[in-house]
């Protein structure tokens, strides 16, 4: 493992879109942190990828809406690697397409809001040490166009609000974070054919893709953006 390869962190990343982000990273060169909530679907995942990448996969346990989890695992990205390049906050739970928000199970929305929005929010605190001692840091919140104001409409409540916050979240860190130098861009990889977007969406290489080019901006690019395929959305 090269000692200045960049350092990768993904959350939720033991399948769809966040394992093939994890993948790609790893094909450029990363080293990456694939993280899942159970340690054995990660160590499943690492070892179901391809093998022959540059990079390196590298499984471990996180649970986004356990902030000891999240704090252990920032402790130990310090201790061996001493910074964090990249950070893709993928972990996301609940498409409520059986929910209205007339009606919605507000402990149901509590429970999504923890880790959709909370669990991105904790992920970036506990890593901000680590972001700043890299020389070209870069945090990827993954959205989705549900979450825009200027389209959204009824239906999937909590995780259209969750992702709305996430996107308002998106916002305040890069402004706060600008002359840091850490670029903080939102990203809706589109409609997916993965567990939560179901069957008739793109394929997951090209949701990946989206992610990946956020991951990988030139110091020069933007932040505090809402992006898919590399174009902006409308928050």
């Amino acid at each position: 493992m090269s000692t200045g390869a960049p350092v990768s962190l993904v959350t939720g990343a033991n399948r769809g879109i966040g394992r093939e982000t994890a993948r790609r990273l790893a094909a450029l060169g990363h080293t990456v942190l694939l993280c899942a909530r159970r340690p054995e679907d990660a160590e499943q995942a690492v070892a179901g990828l391809a093998s022959g990448v540059p990079g390196a996969l590298l499984p471990h346990g996180l649970d986004v809406a356990d902030a000891d989890s999240v704090r252990a695992l920032a402790h130990s990205v310090e201790a061996e690697f001493g910074r964090l390049d990249v950070l893709v906050n993928y972990a996301a739970i609940n498409y409520d397409t059986a929910q209205r928000a007339l009606f919605a199970d507000l402990d149901d929305v509590r429970l999504t809001l923890e880790t959709n929005l909370f669990g991105a929010w904790r992920t970036a605190q506990e890593f901000l040490p680590v972001l700043r001692r890299s020389a070209h840091p870069r945090v990827v919140n993954v959205s989705s166009e549900s979450g825009s104001l200027e389209r959204m409409s009824g239906g999937t409540p909590a995780y259209g609000v969750s992702k709305a916050a996430l996107n308002a979240l998106t916002r305040k860190l890069a402004d706060e974070l600008r002359a840091e130098r850490i670029l903080v861009n939102a990203v809706c990889p589109g409609w997916i054919a993965t567990d939560m977007g179901g069957p008739g969406g793109g394929p997951v290489d090209q949701g990946a893709a989206s992610v990946v080019w956020a991951a990988t901006l030139p110091d020069s690019g933007p932040t505090g953006g809402f992006f898919r395929n590399g174009e902006p959305l409308a928050w």
